[in-house]
């Protein structure tokens, strides 16, 4: 006959035995495994200066409205260009000219786009250089007025020239910028002009310099 402390002790050792059985049945359950986060990679810097050739940086015939041809294009050589141009570092350069010509409508107008390739720190010289030779231009007769324009780069600014004392009182744009190492200066001039379309034209060349 069992007693109180023998009962006890017997079931202990049942549930012991069982408890020994479940594990061996029923293991505990591993931890959950933390996933390794994947690294993300780290965005690449721009670079400050252009990475694409001079010449993929010109407008091409289709960026350009479809009543204009290509008169020329062509790399400008080092020796034509000016003294102050190798003084402030001159390095590439490329320019492009297109022409619309209508003879029923007596129309004749070219657009023109300049693009060089100087050291940065050199960049707001150019640029001041380059706007005081435009406004330094007006006289009696020919006017320059500043126009509001888009920012294509790092500094931008636009131009109407108007000769009064010609009896065709023709008007001609321009639009000069700078971004990253490179200027440009974008014209245009003619019977028929469109500010607005140089505007766009100038932004399509901004977007080329890469």
């Amino acid at each position: 006959m069992y007693t109180g402390s023998g009962i006890l002790g017997a079931v202990l050792a049942v549930v012991l035995v069982s408890a020994g059985c479940l594990s061996a049945i029923f293991p505990d359950p591993l931890p959950a495994s933390t996933p390794t986060p994947t690294p993300t990679p780290a965005p690449t810097p721009e670079s400050p200066v252009a990475t694409v050739q001079v010449s993929q940086m010109a407008l091409q015939p289709s960026d350009i409205p479809s009543d204009y041809i290509l008169k020329d294009r062509s790399d400008l050589p080092y020796q034509g260009m000016s003294q102050m141009s190798h003084d402030l570092g001159w390095r590439a350069g490329y320019a492009v000219t297109y022409y619309r010509i209508n003879q029923e409508k007596y129309d004749v107008t070219g657009l023109r786009q300049v693009i060089a390739l100087y050291p940065l720190a050199n960049m707001n010289k150019v640029f001041d250089i380059e706007k005081e030779a435009i406004t330094s231009q007006e006289t009696a007769t020919v006017k320059i007025y500043e126009l509001p324009c888009p920012k294509m780069g790092e500094r931008t600014t636009a131009y109407r020239t108007t000769d009064n004392q010609s009896s065709a009182s023709f008007s001609t744009y321009t639009i000069i910028f700078t971004k990253k190492d490179v200027y440009e200066d974008l014209t245009m001039g003619g019977t028929t002009t469109d500010f607005e379309t140089l505007k766009e034209l100038a932004q399509v060349a901004a977007d080329k310099i890469r």
